[in-house]
C-alpha cells in the first residue's frame, strides 16, 4: 500500500470515529457526495484538500499524518548496499546508531566530538540511505521498524565482530541492570528453534521498553546493549581433547 493510500485509509478511520459521513463532508466542503466518494476512491488528494477535509471534520491533520506514518510498513533490516554505505564514511555508523537510539542532534553534539555541520551532513546522508526521514529543525523519523536488526553476517555484523565484541566483553557485567550468562546445553533441533523464538520475543520486549522509556528525561536513561548469540558450538580447546574430534559440533 502506498503512502497516499495509507493517509486516506487513516483519514477514513478518523471520519468514522467523528461520525462524519461522506454526505455530511460533502455539504461542509461544498461538493457533491459522488465527487467526495470519487476523490477518496482515486487515492489522490492534494495537501490543501486534505487540510480542508480535516478542518471540516474537526480532525487534526497532524494526527492523521502521524497515524499514517506509524501505519506505514517499515523494514526490519537495511540492504547490503545500505550497510556497506554506513561503513564507508567515518562517523556515519555512529550517527546511525544514535538515531536508532532516538538521540536528538543536541545530545549527539553534547556527547561526541562532532560539529553541528558535520552532524547535519550525516543526518542528510542517513536520509538519503533510507534509515531516517529528515524533518525541519534537524529532527527525524526512523524508516525502520522497532524490530530492526543488522543483516546476519552482513557488513555491520562483521565490523562488530572485528572491532566491538572484545571491547564489549571486556566489561565486568556486575553493574546495576547488567548480567552475563554462558549456559551450555544439549538440545534437540525443535527445542533449539523454540528457544530462538523466545529470544526473538525478548528482542521485541527490549524494543517495547526502549520505545516506552523515550518519554523519560535523558538523564534518567543510560545506554544498554543486548548482545545474544545462540549456536551449535564448542570451545576449540575443549574440542581438541575429544576422543573423536570428527563428532564435535560445527565450529562455523
Amino acid at each position: 500500500m502506498s503512502s497516499p493510500e495509507i493517509i486516506l485509509q487513516v483519514l477514513r478511520s478518523h471520519l468514522r470515529a467523528a461520525d462524519v459521513t461522506y454526505k455530511m463532508l460533502a455539504e461542509r466542503i461544498d461538493m457533491s457526495e459522488s465527487s467526495v466518494k470519487r476523490m477518496f476512491g482515486q487515492a489522490d488528494m492534494p495537501l490543501s484538500r486534505l487540510a480542508q477535509i480535516c478542518k471540516a471534520a474537526g480532525v487534526a491533520m497532524e494526527d492523521v499524518l502521524r497515524a499514517a506514518a506509524d501505519a506505514t510498513p517499515q523494514a526490519d533490516t537495511l540492504t547490503l548496499t545500505q550497510e556497506k554505505s554506513l561503513l564507508a564514511q567515518p562517523h556515519l555508523l555512529l550517527m546511525a546508531i544514535c538515531c536508532l537510539g532516538h538521540w536528538t542532534l543536541e545530545q549527539v553534539l553534547e556527547t561526541y566530538n562532532l560539529t553541528e555541520p558535520e552532524c547535519i551532513l550525516l543526518l542528510a546522508e542517513l536520509d538519503r540511505l533510507g534509515l531516517i526521514e529528515l524533518k525541519p529543525l534537524n529532527r527525524y523519523r526512523l524508516r525502520v521498524s522497532n524490530a530492526f536488526r543488522w543483516l546476519p553476517d552482513g557488513p555491520v555484523q562483521q565490523f562488530f565482530r572485528a572491532h566491538v565484541v572484545d571491547d564489549y566483553f571486556a566489561g565486568s557485567f556486575n553493574g546495576a541492570g547488567e548480567t552475563l550468562l554462558c549456559l551450555p546445553a544439549r538440545l534437540s533441533l525443535p527445542s533449539a528453534q523454540e528457544l530462538v523464538g523466545r529470544i526473538q520475543q525478548l528482542a521485541g520486549e527490549l524494543a517495547r521498553l526502549h520505545q516506552s522509556d523515550r518519554r523519560l528525561a535523558a538523564q534518567e536513561r543510560d545506554g544498554f546493549t543486548l548482545l545474544i548469540g545462540f549456536r551449535s558450538w564448542e570451545f576449540s580447546a575443549f574440542t581438541a581433547l575429544r576422543r573423536n574430534p570428527a563428532a564435535s559440533p560445527a565450529t562455523r
